[in-house]
């Protein structure tokens, strides 16, 4: 059996903060009595941009994280990745699930995001060469 201890854990973060996201739509829904949409409330918006984006972003990271952990990359350099990736994630989910956070929280996110996404693609190239 193959071990995946990075993918392991990395999944394990960002399920988690997807899912916190998740139950912030789902119970904000219910507050509000809002059944499908977003019922014209901004603040619905912001938090189903919030889980979506998360649904768009966390899987691909994380496919990339596998492929380069099964091609034998090293360990530290997909730790420092994904460890961007996965802070990047919860600051991006926090500014989305929390009403009044700072709009650098969203900001500092998706650069951190980025820039984990980057070094995931990176890793990936260097795992071919």
């Amino acid at each position: 059996m193959t071990e995946l201890p990075i993918t392991t854990v990395a999944t394990l973060a960002n399920g988690l903060i997807f899912l916190w996201l998740t139950i912030r739509v789902i119970a904000y829904r219910r507050q509000n009595k809002i059944v499908l949409g977003d019922n014209d409330d901004r603040a619905m918006t912001k938090r189903i941009r919030g889980q979506a984006n998360a649904a768009e972003q966390m899987p691909f990271a994380l496919i990339m994280l596998t492929l380069c952990e099964l091609q034998g990359t090293p360990a530290l350099a997909l730790w420092i990745a994904v460890s961007v990736f996965t802070a990047g994630r919860l600051m991006h989910a926090v500014y989305f699930g929390l009403d009044g956070q700072p709009w650098q929280l969203r900001l500092y996110g998706m650069a951190s995001s980025l820039l984990g996404f980057i070094l995931l693609l990176g890793c990936l190239i260097l795992a071919l060469i």
